[in-house]
C-alpha cells in the first residue's frame, strides 16, 4: 500500500499516538497497586517506531521522556538480529548498563507492535517499583558500593513470549522482593498500560495502513527537528562555561556550545565515578541535556527523537556522569539534576527571557518504611518532595511544587499515607525559613512532618542543595536549604542531607524541610504592597521586613 502524505491525515495519526500514550498512562494509574504510581504518578509512557526512535510521550515526569526510547534500542538490538521477537511478547529492563538508564527501583516494561507481519512500532513505559531487593529495604541505599547490592537486575529480558507470562522470571522477581504482592501487581500494571497501547496502534495501522502510519511517524519526527533547529537559532551562539562546587566538596563543570546546527554539551572535565551510588550513566545524562535544550527551544509541543538530533553530548567513560559498571547508580536523580542544574545556570545570565533563577533542585527522595503496626506487613513510604522555584524576571517563583526533574507529579495525600503506611503525617506548610528574597521573591519550600507509630522503622533520604542553596539573579539572594530532621521522641534532634537506614521508633517525628527559590534582583527594590502581603501570611517576620527590603517608602 503507497503511503499517504496528506497532512491532515498525518496529523489525525500523530494526536491518535498522543492519545494513545495518554491512555497508557491512564490504564497504568488505575490498576497499579503502589501509591508512588497511582497517586504520585512516578511514572512515564510512550511510542518509539520500529528501530526505538520517540514517537510520542504521555503524562509523567519529565525525566522519563527521554528513557523509553533508549531501553526500546536496547530491545532491539539485543533480541531483533537473533529473530527473538514475536507478536505478543513483552520485555523488561531495569539496570542502567543494559537499557534501564535510571536505576534498579524504575522497571521499564515495552511490548512490539505488529502488522503486516512485521514490527512498526513499540509501546513502553516505566514506573518506580517500591522494592526489588537488595541489602536495604526500597532497594535504595547510601551504603551501596556496586550495584549488586541495589536490588534485582533484569538486563532487557522477555517477560512475556506470544502472549504467555514466562513463570520463572515472575517468580525470580517476586522472590527477590520484600513487597511480592505490590510488586507484581505493580508489573501487571505496565504490562496492561503496553498491552492497550499495542492494540490501539494496530487498529490505527489498520485504519489508515501500515505505510501511511510509518510514514506519519517519521514525518513528525523530522518536525520536531525542524522546530527545534528554528528555534536554536534564536539563542545566543557562542560557548558558555560554568564550575560550580556541589555539597559534598566534588566540582562539576560543563562546557555549552551554540551554533546554528548544534547545541553541543561538554562534562568531560569531571570527577570519577564514585564509589557510593552517586553516579549516573551516560544516558541518564543525556535526558538531562534533552529537558534542558526542550524548555530553551520548544517547550510546549510533544517531544520526539527529532525534536533532540541537534543535541551533542560528549562524557568521558568512568566519570560521575558516565559510569562504568558495576558502579552503584541509587541516587541517580540527584545526579541528573546537578547536570540539568548546572546547565541551567550556566546559560541563565545568557538567556533572562526564558531561564530563571535557581530553585530548590533536589528530588528530596524520603524512604520511610517498617512494619505496620496494624497488619504486621512490610510498608516502604517513597516520596518526592515539594519545594520553591526561583524568581523569574517579572514575577515570584512558584511555592510547594515539584523539580524540574520530577515535573508532572503529586504529593501523596495525608489520608493515603496514613492508611497504607505506619505513620501519621502531622502537618504540612510553606517554609518560612530566611531565603530567596528579591525584587521577585523565590517560591517557598515546605515543612512536612511525618509521625512514626512503630519501633524499628527506618528513614533513607538522599538531599542536596543541603551546603548550597537554590542560586539567585541580578543581586537577589540565595534560596534556603534541603534537608531532614529526626526529632526523637525525648525532644533530641539529629539532620541530615544523605542517611541510610537511621532506626526509628514510636512518636519519632521525621521532619522534610525543602528549600525556597533563589530571588532576583535587589530586595530593596520589591514592591511595598508585596512585601505587605507577605508579612500577612506570614512568610516574612515583620523584624525582618525592614532589614531585608529596606525602610518602609
Amino acid at each position: 500500500m503507497v503511503a499517504v502524505n496528506d497532512p491532515i491525515t498525518l496529523e489525525i495519526i500523530q494526536n491518535s499516538l498522543q492519545a494513545t500514550a495518554d491512555e497508557m498512562f491512564a490504564v497504568m494509574k488505575k490498576t497499579a497497586m503502589s501509591s508512588i504510581i497511582y497517586e504520585v504518578l512516578d511514572m512515564g509512557t510512550g511510542i518509539t517506531d520500529a528501530n526505538g526512535a520517540l514517537a510520542s510521550s504521555g503524562a509523567g515526569i519529565p525525566a522519563f521522556i527521554g528513557v523509553l526510547d533508549k531501553a526500546v534500542k536496547v530491545m532491539v538490538k539485543k533480541f531483533g538480529a537473533a529473530g527473538g521477537i514475536e507478536p505478543g511478547d513483552v520485555f523488561v529492563t531495569n539496570d542502567p548498563y543494559y537499557g534501564g538508564v535510571t536505576h534498579l527501583n524504575d522497571i521499564v516494561v515495552a511490548m512490539p507492535v505488529f502488522a503486516e507481519g512485521k514490527i512498526i512500532a513499540w509501546t513502553a513505559n516505566i514506573a518506580h517499583n517500591s522494592d526489588v531487593g537488595g541489602m536495604a529495604p526500597g532497594s535504595l541505599t547510601g551504603e551501596a558500593t556496586e550495584i549488586y547490592q541495589e536490588g534485582l537486575r533484569l538486563p532487557a529480558v522477555k517477560l512475556i513470549a506470544k502472549g504467555e507470562p514466562i513463570r520463572p522470571v515472575f517468580d525470580i522477581i517476586k522472590v527477590n522482593s520484600r513487597m511480592p504482592d505490590v510488586l507484581e501487581g505493580d508489573v501487571w500494571a505496565a504490562i496492561a498500560s503496553v498491552r492497550i497501547g499495542a492494540r490501539r496502534l494496530a487498529e490505527l495501522a489498520e485504519k489508515y495502513g501500515t505505510a501511511t502510519f510509518e510514514n506519519a511517524m517519521a514525518s513528525f519526527m523530522d518536525f520536531g527537528e525542524e522546530v527545534s533547529l528554528k528555534e536554536l537559532a534564536k539563542l545566543p551562539k557562542g560557548t558558555f562555561e560554568l564550575s560550580e562546587e556541589q555539597d559534598d566538596g566534588r566540582v562539576f563543570n560543563v562546557r555549552i556550545t551554540i551554533d546554528e546546527e548544534a547545541f553541543t554539551v561538554d562534562l568531560r572535565d569531571n570527577p570519577d565515578q564514585s564509589a557510593s551510588p552517586v553516579n549516573t550513566s551516560r544516558d541518564g545524562v543525556m535526558v538531562a541535556a534533552q529537558m534542558i535544550f526542550k524548555s530553551l527551544t520548544d517547550p510546549y509541543s510533544p517531544a520526539n527523537e527529532g525534536s533532540f538530533r541537534p543535541i551533542r553530548l560528549l562524557t568521558r567513560e568512568g566519570s560521575v556522569f558516565h559510569a562504568k559498571e558495576p558502579a552503584p547508580i541509587g541516587f541517580y536523580y540527584e545526579i541528573e539534576l546537578r547536570v540539568y542544574d548546572i546547565m541551567w545556570r550556566c546559560l541563565a545570565a545568557h538567556m533572562p527571557e526564558r531561564l530563571a533563577a535557581g530553585h530548590f533542585a533536589s528530588v528530596c527522595g524520603t524512604f520511610i518504611g517498617g512494619i505496620h503496626p496494624d497488619t504486621g506487613r512490610q510498608y516502604t513510604i517513597i516520596e518526592p518532595q515539594l519545594g520553591g522555584w526561583g524568581a523569574s524576571r517579572g514575577r515570584d517563583g512558584n511555592s510547594a511544587v515539584f523539580c524540574g526533574f520530577h515535573g508532572e507529579t503529586y504529593n501523596c495525600p495525608a489520608e493515603i499515607n496514613e492508611a497504607r503506611n505506619g505513620l501519621i503525617v502531622d502537618r504540612m506548610e510553606l517554609n518560612v525559613e530566611p531565603g530567596g528574597e528579591g525584587r521577585y521573591a523565590g517560591g517557598h519550600g515546605i515543612v512536612m512532618d511525618y509521625r512514626v507509630r512503630a519501633d524499628n522503622g527506618f528513614l533513607t533520604a538522599g538531599y542536596t542543595r543541603s551546603k548550597f542553596p537554590a542560586w539567585p539573579l541580578d543581586g537577589g539572594r540565595e534560596g534556603s536549604p534541603n534537608y531532614v530532621e529526626v526529632i526523637r521522641k525525648d525532644g533530641s534532634r539529629e539532620r541530615f542531607a544523605f542517611v541510610s537506614g537511621l532506626m526509628t521508633h514510636t512518636d519519632d517525628v521525621i521532619r522534610v524541610v525543602t528549600g525556597n527559590g533563589g530571588g532576583l534582583g535587589d530586595p530593596k527594590e520589591r514592591d511595598r504592597a508585596a512585601v505587605a502581603e507577605d508579612i500577612r501570611n506570614g512568610l516574612i517576620a515583620p523584624e525582618r521586613a525592614a532589614d531585608v527590603y529596606g525602610p518602609a517608602r
